[in-house]
């Protein structure tokens, strides 16, 4: 076990006290990627004691030939909620390279949110290939593994479980 649920529970209950602190009075909106972020979600929305709103999107990466082989992000799923007027907080199951995180984070910004900042529970720094990412929360800083549980799957399996693990790939 990487992460037991125990301290997951009490770093996402920190983040939520932080983050209903730091948006005290203000239209908060939570928009998680799906589907990784779906359980880190759920337990931060319910350690934010404050009224805000969820909604969702889901993006999916794809290679193609005329890019040269590099990675593209194309969204499956828009949000339903409009952003304008809302202090709009990002939930993201990972950081890693910041690609995906740099698309929406432009495409969002577009919509003209009151504010747009980023919560992420894991946490790879060392891996980001875009300068000045934001990421206003980190639950944890994360060596370069591959987990599974608390939303991270293998196949689509392992989401459920409680804690985080190393996965065996």
């Amino acid at each position: 076990m990487f992460l037991s649920a125990g301290e997951l529970e009490t770093r996402v209950g920190e983040l939520g006290a932080q983050i209903a602190e730091d948006y005290a009075g203000k239209d908060l909106l939570l928009i998680a990627l799906l589907k990784a972020s779906f359980v880190f979600l759920t337990d931060l929305s319910r350690a934010i004691p404050t009224s805000h709103k969820v909604d969702f999107v889901e993006l999916a990466g794809y290679n193609g030939a005329d890019t040269g082989g590099h990675s593209r992000v194309r969204l499956l799923k828009d949000t339903v909620i409009p952003l304008a007027g809302h202090d709009v907080l990002l939930v993201e199951d990972v950081v890693d390279t910041g690609l995906t995180l740099n698309y929406l984070l432009k495409l969002f910004d577009l919509r003209r949110p009151e504010s747009l900042r980023v919560a992420a529970l894991l946490d790879r720094p060392y891996r980001r290939l875009v300068d000045d990412l934001p990421v206003d929360y980190v639950g944890f800083t994360v060596p370069d593994e591959f987990f599974v549980g608390y939303g991270f799957d293998v196949d689509e399996r392992w989401r459920n479980l409680p804690d985080l693990r190393l996965a065996k790939v």
